[in-house]
């Protein structure tokens, strides 16, 4: 039955009973008053804190790589890949289920800006970046500023930048739990295919080219979730709810199914990792607690209720990108994406795992991604994962001699720690290091830009130290050859300046407050991470 904004008098009808059972179910859902707790505000300047390292779940280790072109390491045997423990999954397999959002205590937000600032415009700005840091419109900015071309801004240029103007408060329904957010645990089970032909509508027999390559639309929200690490029922319900794809054989929009107005997104593809990109920005935004307001399309701001938890704050996020108010109100409620949801897959926190990041965590023993006695440059703090949207939980390094060319290098990246290879395709490959095969559980870690001429191949276990493939620039976006590292665990990209940063060798990761800006520390040792080959951002295994 399609769920849809232009429903026919039936769907309308049917759709009403819905809401009514659904509104009955969400107002019994709503937490009681709890006591605000101080949360701290993000800060990247704080001093680290001092992690205890733990040994990964499976060990292993490979004899000392000889400094030879071609080396051949004696090699343990592949462990035995445990079975799969998920202790919270979906109803029926389980009698742990979470009916009911778990109480969020009330967060204390940063506080708005109160009065106009000035900005000076800097290389690589543009009006609606400065609009989104300063958390105005950019309706609001040119007005300030007497600018009638928003293409126009000359670098060096100082901007009036007005304080925001907060209207009514937004509210405090809990859309989906965080592990609805992720493409984590809770996404193990489902079958997106399954569930796609199910409905029989657009969307079942939809195909693009994607890279180069045919895909099915089971395909590209597969790839989009692995890729961008979102859940993919989040992703169905927005494309059910904002274009009718799946359940209407003739959707109410083609063009732009996710509800972007863009003529150079107007596929599913670009859509959806826009989509993607979009509500990761305002999951670790809202984890980083750097949000107090949401700024809408027509310009109001919206104060953030300090009760929802991230989950439902990405949502929030997503919609204020494209909505005015009466829109946005519209879609963060009862009569809005949650209703569609329901129908769909019942209530969201029947299949919530929390919590996503056990208190305490801290990462398994990592090295640096490179031989040992080599000496690599770090050229990228903390940035983000995949896309700009996911949590800074990148950083990068370039190999020895002159990559500036984007060709392949002859020098080895080696894997950090011991885990199987579950996916390796267009410059990005997936280590699992739990070893149950699944990117969704446990910590996984993604090396980026690996060139595919002699690239571990999926199912192909490596131990820590062990060849993985040459640093190039392929996959993603690149202006040099070198690699990508980020981590995950239980589907959440982990902030390389966050509580729980790198740790390579005892080489502590932190951040400078800007995004490939940071730093590496060992002990005394200070090395900053630069876009060029320096003697000072030179770092030896």
């Amino acid at each position: 039955m399609p769920v849809q904004r232009n429903a026919s008098p039936t769907s309308r009808t049917l759709i009403t009973v819905y809401y009514l059972l659904i509104t009955a179910l969400l107002v019994s859902c709503i937490p009681a008053d709890v006591t605000p707790v101080v949360y701290p505000s993000y800060d990247p300047f704080l001093p680290l804190q001092k992690e205890t390292q733990t040994q990964p779940d499976l060990t292993g280790t490979s004899s000392p790589l000889p400094n030879t072109p071609t080396p051949t390491p004696t090699r343990q045997s592949t462990p035995t890949r445990p079975p799969l423990n998920i202790s919270l999954v979906i109803s029926g397999l389980t009698n742990k289920i979470i009916n009911t959002p778990t109480p969020d205590t009330a967060r204390i937000l940063p506080t708005p800006r109160q009065n106009v600032e000035e900005y000076m415009v800097q290389p690589g700005d543009s009006l609606g970046g400065i609009a989104q840091r300063f958390g105005i419109s950019v309706q609001t900015l040119m007005e300030a500023n007497k600018i009638s071309d928003p293409n126009l801004l000359d670098v060096g240029v100082v901007l009036k930048v007005p304080a925001p103007k907060p209207v009514s408060a937004g509210t405090s329904l809990k859309i989906i739990p965080d592990s609805e957010l992720v493409y984590g645990p809770a996404s193990v089970y489902f079958d997106i295919g399954d569930f796609i032909i199910s409905q029989n509508g657009y969307l079942s027999s939809y195909t693009q080219e994607v890279n180069g390559v045919l895909l099915t639309g089971q395909e590209i929200i597969l790839l989009v979730s692995q890729n961008y690490s979102v859940n993919p029922r989040l992703l169905l319900a927005l494309i059910e709810y904002q274009g009718g794809w799946v359940t209407n054989p003739t959707p109410f929009n083609t063009s732009d199914p996710l509800g972007l107005a863009d003529e150079n997104r107007n596929d599913l593809y670009r859509q959806l990792t826009w989509t993607a990109d979009t509500l990761n920005r305002g999951y670790y935004l809202w984890k980083a607690n750097a949000l107090s307001t949401w700024v809408l399309k027509d310009g109001q701001v919206i104060p953030i209720d300090p009760t929802i938890n991230a989950g439902t704050a990405a949502v929030q996020y997503f919609f204020s990108q494209l909505d005015d108010l009466p829109g946005w109100e519209r879609d963060v409620n009862v009569k809005g994406l949650i209703l569609t949801y329901y129908v769909f897959f019942g209530n969201p926190y029947n299949y919530a795992i929390e919590p996503l990041l056990a208190p305490g965590l801290s990462q398994p023993a990592l090295t640096l991604p490179f031989k040992k006695g080599e000496a690599w440059y770090f050229t990228g703090g903390p940035h983000g994962g995949w896309g700009s949207g996911s949590a800074w939980a990148a950083l990068d390094f370039a190999p020895p001699g002159e990559n500036s060319n984007c060709m392949a290098s002859d020098f080895w990246v080696t894997a950090i720690a011991s885990g199987l290879v579950i996916r390796a395709s267009n410059g990005a490959l997936i280590q699992d290091l739990d070893n149950d095969g699944y990117e969704q559980t446990g910590w996984v870690i993604l090396y980026m830009h690996i060139a595919e001429e002699e690239r571990a191949q999926p199912d192909e276990y490596l131990f820590a130290g062990e060849q993985i493939g040459h640093p190039s620039c392929e996959g993603g976006l690149s202006n040099a050859t070198h690699v990508h590292l980020a981590r995950k665990y239980n589907g959440e990209w982990i902030a390389a300046d966050g509580s729980t940063p790198f740790n390579l060798d005892g080489w502590i990761s932190s951040g400078s407050g800007g995004e490939y800006n940071g730093f590496l520390t060992r002990g005394a040792q200070t090395i900053e991470a630069w876009d060029s080959a320096n003697d000072f951002n030179l770092i030896t295994r």
